[in-house]
């Protein structure tokens, strides 16, 4: 392996000038050699819109490749934006980890690589760590606030919410939680990652970018209300950071923290889900959330899983069989202001 692989080039070509005014549809080339195609290529669709001098604004869909409501927040925006309508520069990746995304998987059905667990990437890695390396190197230095589109797949489901980070830099976590207001999801969230290690996040915000992530549905699939909430949302950050003319359209939101590891449910056991509480109801610590119920055999008491803090639940496991170790829950706390 190569000791220092930052000095590699990336094997992806773009078929987009980054630098050119006007509107590009165009794509992320990477070489992938494979048994149907020897000098096969992984194409993914991108967009850049330009109009003269501005912040650049990156948004990506589809880092894990069942999550939908970022995708059509951002196909539809490619096919709809005009050059006259920026000021700066809009870079569209819909689909980032595009092999998932065709093959509607969490992720990649050439590597079993997950790309939001990738990052910083390797230019000389498997097909989505060099799809990691291409946005760390290439496409994060462009960015002045970056958009991640996410939403729970086909095994949790959220409330609707935009999210960022506690970060060390305050001043940089202010700029990222006024985005995030501006935004304006029905629900905003102080987040923590049960392991941040890996994350496009965590490579953003390194770099010192304002970040803005979300989790805005889930189930493996996208409603009238949840694409909505992304369209609307995406728009508006493109206002608040000044590419798109006119102020936010601020509709009420209500703020969440996730203060500590606490917040997270983890099942021990496998079998049959009961929910005794729905997506934002109020939770009471050591109130019964939900019972697993064994299923090899009848009469066994089920075991009982509790919240360990008060708060709501913000989110839960989505399929109806449930296995050791999966995530069950996510309590969140409720904020008076950001």
């Amino acid at each position: 392996m190569n000791a220092d692989p930052i000095l590699r080039p990336s094997p992806i070509s773009a078929s987009v000038d980054f630098d050119a005014d006007g509107i590009q549809h165009g794509h992320l080339r990477l070489p992938w050699s494979r048994d149907d195609s020897a000098w096969g290529s992984v194409v993914i669709p991108i967009t850049v819109v330009k109009h003269g001098e501005g912040p650049t604004a990156l948004l990506t869909g589809a880092n894990h490749g069942d999550e939908y409501e970022g995708p059509i927040a951002l196909f539809d925006l490619a096919r709809t934006l005009r050059t006259g309508d920026v000021s700066g520069r809009v870079i569209i990746v819909p689909a980032l980890n595009y092999p998932a995304f065709r093959a509607a998987r969490r992720t990649s059905p050439i590597d079993k690589g997950n790309l939001n667990r990738s990052f910083p990437g390797r230019p000389d890695g498997n097909v989505t760590e060099k799809i990691a390396d291409y946005v760390t190197r290439c496409l994060l230095p462009q960015a002045d606030i970056v958009l991640d589109f996410h939403s729970g797949g086909r095994t949790l489901d959220f409330l609707p919410y935009a999210a960022a980070h506690e970060l060390p830099d305050k001043a940089q976590e202010d700029r990222c939680f006024a985005a995030v207001a501006a935004f304006s999801a029905p629900w905003s969230m102080r987040m923590i990652e049960i392991d941040a290690v890996g994350m496009f996040d965590t490579i953003a915000e390194t770099a010192g970018k304002v970040f803005v992530t979300t989790e805005l549905g889930g189930g493996g699939t996208a409603t009238a209300r949840s694409a909505g909430i992304a369209k609307r949302g995406v728009a508006n950050l493109l206002r608040h950071a000044g590419i798109l003319a006119g102020q936010p359209e601020i509709g009420e939101t209500r703020w969440l923290d996730m203060p500590s590891s606490d917040c997270f449910g983890f099942s021990p056991e496998e079998g049959l889900v009961e929910f005794l509480k729905d997506l934002g109801e109020l939770v009471a610590k050591n109130e019964v959330v939900a019972r697993i119920y064994p299923i090899g055999r009848t009469g066994a008491s089920p075991y009982e899983h509790r919240a360990a803090l008060d708060g709501l639940l913000a989110a839960r496991h989505f399929p109806g069989l449930i296995k050791a170790g999966d995530c069950l829950s996510v309590i969140a706390t409720i904020e008076d202001h950001a």
